[in-house]
């Protein structure tokens, strides 16, 4: 079992679920569009920042942007903006259990894209992430319903797989904090058109809010804790445990959201923390050495 890489996933996964309360209070003033292009727009340029700061060797008019933008807007771009408007159509929990549903995918693109073979033991531990990422997030077997919302949230995790994937294979001899500021260019610019056809056709998705206080600070969880660092943890975690092992910490995410509402002020739910401690059981079942 490769430790820091479960470690990177883990550490990527708390820091994008603190997004999910910060984008409720912040769509209560703010547009979808606008906001996430804002969010984008800060987080790329906090990367730029890192790269003169901890990568002083890099030449930035040298890197492959334009296949970085291309997969950045394709997988992260289109991904991150439907997993908002599902949350916009839901709620944070339910969101983020659409994007726990993305080890489906991930393990998916392992067996078709790299010939992974699946073994008994390994789809046990997928339906015990899952099973345990469902606990996590709240729903009770029978008295939920698939919306409209989370089918949307659902298609965005399968767009996020590929988007992640596709980094760490089309750009093997960059850093991870290299490889997340191409991508993330990508993201910024496919919302940036999006933001200001919005914006002139006057959308219900184009209000800009206020720049208080309270909202910056939510700006600076949404943007810098939950994409930024969140982002660049998360391909790490790819490179080295590959897409479908890294995936199952997202199961993570809808308890990492209510432990995080818990410190704001909420109810703690023994029943989300039974889900993660499945999901956890299932992930360290997965990475078990295969018998010879």
């Amino acid at each position: 079992m490769k430790i820091r890489g479960n470690i990177y996933g883990a550490t990527a996964i708390f820091l994008f679920a603190s997004g999910f309360p910060a984008a409720d209070q912040l769509l209560e003033t703010w547009g979808i569009i606008t906001l996430i292009t804002l969010r984008n727009f800060l987080a790329f340029m906090v990367m730029l920042l890192l790269i003169f700061l901890l990568e002083r060797s890099v030449v930035l008019r040298e890197l492959p942007w334009v296949n970085g933008f291309w997969i950045g807007g394709m997988g992260f771009g289109i991904g991150s903006l439907l997993l908002l408007i599902a949350q916009a159509m839901t709620d944070a929990t339910t969101a983020a259990l659409a994007a726990a549903a993305m080890p489906l995918f991930a393990v998916g693109l392992e067996v078709t894209l790299d010939g992974r073979r699946l073994s008994g033991r390994f789809l046990l531990a997928v339906a015990l992430v899952l099973s345990g990422g469902a606990l996590a997030a709240g729903v009770i077997p029978g008295s939920s319903s698939i919306g409209a919302g989370f089918a949307l949230g659902l298609f965005a995790s399968g767009i996020f797989a590929w988007g992640s994937r596709k980094t760490v294979k089309s750009f093997p001899t960059l850093s991870p904090l290299v490889r997340t500021t191409i991508t993330t260019s990508g993201m910024f610019g496919f919302m940036a058109v999006l933001c200001l056809a919005a914006i002139f056709f006057e959308h219900s998705w184009s209000p800009v809010g206020s720049l208080d206080i309270t909202n910056t600070k939510l700006l600076f969880i949404y943007a810098f804790l939950g994409l930024a660092l969140s982002q660049i943890f998360w391909i790490k975690a790819v490179e080295d445990v590959g897409i479908g092992i890294a995936s199952f910490h997202l199961n993570a995410a809808p308890f990492y959201v209510m432990i995080i509402v818990f410190l704001l002020g909420s109810e703690w739910n023994w029943m989300q923390a039974l889900g993660a401690a499945i999901l956890t059981v299932g992930t360290l079942l997965a990475q078990l050495p295969e018998k010879r």
